[in-house]
This record gives C-alpha cells, structure tokens and sequence, in this order.
C-alpha cells in the first residue's frame, strides 16, 4: 500500500502544499483532481521519491520511499509522466522494454521473460502494430500508449499516471479508462490525476480534491463528486446531468 502522512511538498525555495494525507491499496484505484497550479505533478513527483518530502512521509508498506534504492522504487511504483519529449529514436519495444530495467542485472541482457512482459504490455493496450516503429515519429496519442505499456512491463505493485489522457482522443481516453479499471481488478493500486471528474466517476473508487495543495475533501467518488464540491475544487459554476433511464451522472462546466 502506498500511503502519506501529513505530506508536505513542492521545492527548496518554495512549498507548493501541506498536511496531504492519503492511501491507495493493492486492488484500488485513485483520482486526484484539482485545476491548472493545484499542485498534482509535484505531488506524484514526491509520492515517487523524485522530491523529497518538506515534512510528513511517504511510504510503501510502511518503509519510507526516501530509505529505498531507486531500483527498490522502481519494483513497487511504476510512473507515467504527462509528457514526454523523447531525445532519441528508439523503437516503441525499446522504449517499452525499459520498464524492464529495474528486474533485469546492471550487466544482464532482457530475457525471454522481459521479452514477454513488453509483448503482453504492447498487446493489452493495442499498440503491437507499431512496436519497430520510432517513438520519434509516431503520435502524441501513441506516445502516452506506450507510456502505459512501459509502466505495465514494469510490473509495479502500485501504477500513478499523471493525466493519463491528455493526449488521447476519445476512443482511446475509454481505452485507457477501461485499463485503469482491469489494472485494479487485477490487483494493482492505481492513482491517476485528471482534470475531468467524469474520468473519476468512471475509473476511479476514490476522488480526492486538491486545490492550492490542500486536501478540501476526499472519499469515495460518489459521495466526492458533487456539484457544490466541483465549484468549490475548479471555482466555477458545474451542471450535473442525469440519465434517469441508467442513473449515471456526468458533470459539465456551467
């Protein structure tokens, strides 16, 4: 389980957030939303140890994340940033296989296991077809698959997507919603950040709301996603619409 305890963080000159409290266990999965400046990267970046904590911990299973060698790290937390520029033309299976490296010896080659593990990976998410293709050439769609097939080759205990489909169009943010829901079905912890609560509604068992680095609630997504309480989190006025016939509920900016 990944956990905090009255976090704070953000950078040496300047603290972006405090007292962040929260849990993501094995077989669940957790939206953090909040607007542009909330706070959500510098937060990942911390829970993954990529910063270190102003005050408060970070932990996995009760071991802090700072006493943990970056390879320890890497087999309990799996990363997918929100961009990624790559400096150079690997293929996708390269760039996939990387996910590998914290299994596979300083000096090792991947194996046949490591090979079945990025396969599996570009398989789930239906990215094989442009496996030997460049990551230089292909689209920004394609690129944020790939991050996600890395971060399942990974094979971490704990998955934190940093706004998983920003780059995606609509068939493919379902795709990557529906993920999300066979990821933690199958055992993982899944924390994600978005802007849109409706992603939350629909992949997420948790929502927790930050804005200027506070926690102003957190809970289950039901009980979370509320009108009064998305005008509060984006400080604008939402709808809230109904199907009578399913019950499902969806949230548009007013």
């Amino acid at each position: 389980m990944l956990s905090t305890e009255a976090l704070a963080f953000g950078f040496p000159a300047r603290r972006i957030g405090s007292d962040v409290t929260l849990t993501v266990a094995r077989g669940e999965t957790l939206a953090v939303l909040g607007g542009n400046g909330a706070g959500k990267t510098t937060l990942l970046r911390t829970l993954l140890g990529l910063l270190p904590e102003q005050g408060g911990l970070v932990a996995v299973d009760g071991i802090p994340v700072r006493d943990m060698r970056a390879t320890e790290r890497a087999r309990h937390l799996a990363y997918v940033p929100q961009q990624h520029a790559p400096p150079f033309a690997f293929t996708v299976a390269e760039a996939v296989m990387m996910g590998r490296a914290a299994r596979v010896g300083a000096f090792a080659r991947p194996g046949a296991a490591d090979r079945a593990a990025v396969d599996a990976a570009l398989a789930r998410l239906g990215i094989a077809s442009i496996a030997s293709r460049a990551v230089t050439e292909i689209s920004g769609g394609e690129r944020q698959l790939m991050l996600i097939a890395r971060a399942l080759a990974q094979d971490a205990a704990t998955l934190i997507l940093d706004e998983p489909t920003a780059s995606l169009d609509f068939g493919n943010q379902g795709k990557v919603m529906n993920e999300i829901r066979a990821l933690a079905k199958s055992g993982h912890g899944v924390l994600f950040t978005t802007h849109d609560p409706n992603h939350a509604l629909r992949a997420a068992d948790r929502a927790f709301l930050l804005r200027d680095g506070t926690r102003i609630a957190d809970g289950p997504v039901a009980a979370v996603l509320n009108r009064e309480q998305l005008e509060a989190l984006y400080q604008t006025s939402v709808e809230r619409l109904t199907d009578h016939t399913s019950g499902a509920v969806a949230f548009l900016p007013g």
